[in-house]
C-alpha cells in the first residue's frame, strides 16, 4: 500500500516542520522531566501522575511519526509554479456567488492545510474540488449538503 501524497505549500511545509521541531524537543523534555518527577513519588503502579505523563508520551511519539509521515510523503507547491489561466492548489480564487452576489476569497490547499475559518480550503473539499481547472469567467455549480451553489469565477491569483 503507497503513502498518500501530502499537498503542501511553502507555509504550510514550514509550519509542519516547526510543529515537528517542537515535539521533538521542547515537549519530550517536558514530558520526560514529568515522569521522573513522578517516578520520584514512589510506587508507580498506583501513580496517576507517572500514567498521565505515560500516556502524553505516547501521544507526543504518535503526532511525531504522523508529522514524519506527512513530510516524508509532502509534495510542495511554489507560490512561483501556480499558473493563474486556472484555477489550482495554491491559487488564491475570488468568486461571485451567482445568487446574492456575495463576493467570496479562497485559497486552494491540500487537506493538511485546509483552514476554514482563514480562508484555506482543501483541495479534496466539495467546493475545492468543483473550482480546480476553471478559469476566470467560468460559472461553477457546486454540489454541497444544503443543497447547489453557483459561483462566478472573478479572478485567480498566486
Amino acid at each position: 500500500m503507497s503513502d498518500k501524497e501530502v499537498i503542501l505549500t511553502v507555509e504550510g511545509l514550514k509550519k509542519l516542520e516547526d510543529e515537528l521541531e517542537q515535539l521533538k524537543t521542547v515537549r519530550r523534555r517536558e514530558v520526560a522531566a514529568r515522569i521522573k518527577q513522578a517516578i520520584e513519588f514512589g510506587d508507580i503502579s498506583e501513580n496517576s501522575e507517572y500514567e498521565d505523563a505515560k500516556n502524553e508520551q505516547a501521544f507526543i511519539e504518535g503526532s511525531i511519526l504522523a508529522l514524519e509521515k506527512k513530510l516524508r510523503n509532502a509534495r510542495v507547491i511554489d507560490a512561483n509554479d501556480v499558473d493563474v489561466a486556472t484555477v489550482s492548489v495554491g491559487s488564491t480564487v475570488k468568486l461571485e456567488d451567482a445568487n446574492s452576489g456575495e463576493q467570496l476569497e479562497y485559497t486552494i490547499v491540500g487537506s493538511v492545510e485546509a483552514d476554514p475559518a482563514k480562508n484555506k480550503i482543501s483541495n479534496e473539499s466539495p467546493v475545492g474540488k468543483a473550482l480546480l481547472g476553471n478559469s476566470i469567467g467560468s460559472v461553477v455549480e457546486i454540489n454541497v449538503p444544503v443543497g447547489t451553489i453557483k459561483y462566478k469565477v472573478l479572478n485567480i491569483s498566486k
